[in-house]
């Protein structure tokens, strides 16, 4: 008779061994729900609480973009510059890793004709509004729709 124990411990040992190695990453190597800077020179934002984020572009005349710091939530967002003109969401590749428990598995995108995109990250399919803003894409000739 072949012993299975050997193999369904070692194969146990790895699974905990890679399970803890993704764990306990540097927290530099984990995502926080915010991306690198653009390669076309846009500067890296961070709000009053030290959240990273991305702008890019320069706001148009009178923008309402303006008035935006990184880390605020979409419903402060909505409050502050109003209701945009369409919006969705969608999910992130992060959404299908099964230990992934960090705030960047949905996206929420906001569009305002004339003025730019904002994309919120965090939330889950039920409660989008609960995602924090992380990208500011100005654009004056922005169409408004997706």
């Amino acid at each position: 008779m072949i012993n299975f124990k050997l193999p369904l411990l070692a194969m146990a040992v790895g699974s905990v061994c890679l399970l803890w190695g993704c764990q306990s990453a540097p927290k530099s190597e984990r995502s926080t729900g915010a991306q690198a800077p653009a390669t076309t020179g846009a500067p890296a934002a961070k709000s009053a609480d030290a959240k990273d984020g991305e702008i890019i572009g320069t706001p148009a005349k009178n923008s309402k973009f303006t008035k935006l710091q990184m880390g605020m939530g979409m419903k402060q967002v909505t409050d502050l510059i109003g209701s945009p003109t369409d919006q969705g969401a969608y999910v992130t590749g992060k959404a299908f890793i099964p230990f992934y428990f960090g705030a960047d598995r949905y996206r929420h995108e906001v569009v305002y004709k004339g003025q730019g995109r904002l994309v919120f990250a965090g939330g889950s399919v039920g409660n989008l509004g609960a995602g924090r803003l992380i990208r500011i894409t100005h654009n004056e000739n922005e169409p408004g729709y997706r």
